[in-house]
This record gives C-alpha cells, sequence and structure tokens, in this order.
C-alpha cells in the first residue's frame, strides 16, 4: 500500500485547537515521514464585507489587515517553532482571500493527501454554519480531512 500520508497541509487560524491540531501534524509528518505545510490565510472576503456592511470603514480595514498580517506571521513562526523542536521540516504559507476557496486551491496544487485542522466549533443555527470556513474546508476539501480535537493529551504527548 505505500505510504499513507506524503502530503499533509496543516490549516492555522490563530484559535488554540489550530495549534493543537500543528503539533498533531507535526507528529503525524515524523511518524509519517511526510512533507509538513502550516498554512493560514488572511480572510481579506470577510473584511471586504465589513466595509460593503458599513461596520468598517476602509481605513479600518486597511488597519485591521495589516493586525491580521502579523497574526499570521506569529502563528506561522510559532508553527516553524514547534516543527523546528521535534527535527520535523515545515514549510509555511501565508495566502490570503476567501478561506475555504483559497485552501481548497493550495490543496489541489500541492497534491496534498492530508489537511488537518482543528476541532470545529459547535454551531448554533444554520447561519453559523454557513459562516463557518472550517466547515466549509471539511465539505469541500479535495483530500481526506483529520479533525483533531482541542485535547490536553496531545500538548502532554508533545511536550515529552
Amino acid at each position: 500500500m505505500g505510504v499513507p500520508f506524503k502530503q499533509i497541509v496543516v490549516y492555522l487560524d490563530g484559535s488554540e485547537s489550530s495549534m493543537t491540531a500543528i503539533m498533531y501534524g507535526i507528529k503525524l509528518a515524523k511518524e509519517h515521514d511526510a512533507k509538513l505545510t502550516a498554512v493560514y490565510v488572511v480572510n481579506t472576503k470577510a473584511l471586504s464585507e465589513l466595509v460593503k456592511a458599513g461596520i468598517f470603514v476602509t481605513v479600518e480595514r486597511d488597519e485591521y489587515q495589516r493586525d491580521l498580517q502579523l497574526d499570521a506571521d506569529r502563528y506561522l513562526r510559532h508553527a516553524s517553532h514547534l516543527a523546528q523542536q521535534k527535527q520535523v521540516l515545515i514549510e509555511t504559507v501565508k495566502l490570503e482571500g476567501t478561506v475555504h476557496i483559497v485552501m481548497k486551491e493550495l490543496l489541489k496544487s500541492s497534491k496534498a493527501d492530508l489537511l488537518v485542522l482543528g476541532g470545529v466549533t459547535d454551531i448554533r443555527s444554520r447561519r453559523e454554519e454557513l459562516a463557518s470556513e472550517t466547515d466549509r474546508m471539511l465539505r469541500t476539501s479535495p483530500c481526506p480531512v483529520l479533525v483533531v480535537r482541542d485535547d490536553d493529551d496531545i500538548w502532554l504527548e508533545f511536550e515529552a
């Protein structure tokens, strides 16, 4: 059957559950000698919608987008640091756009055979379900998806 995973992609969004996902992705990459990519997508579509709805003016959107860019850099650096701790090579990628669309394109172009996501939050309404980028990735991914629950055991095992 060969190696089950050769190209693992972990989606980061800054949440604690995505940090758990990167730890698990690092563990999987090490066990399967797979290529590991951590991806953060700055959701520029959502920012544009906030301007369109009158919630942000353009100046506020630009300032918030700069903050999101800095957050993305920080989370990707943290992912690199975690991978380095476990002697795992990692590629970090920062993209912009509509998250589920950008991720689907990246998964196809990189020939990823596994997408690792942090736990999906409880969805309280149909509207939240439609708006959840993680849920959309789960449903539209061109490759298998592993959802990692935010579990203290993963953190403890990673730090061991």
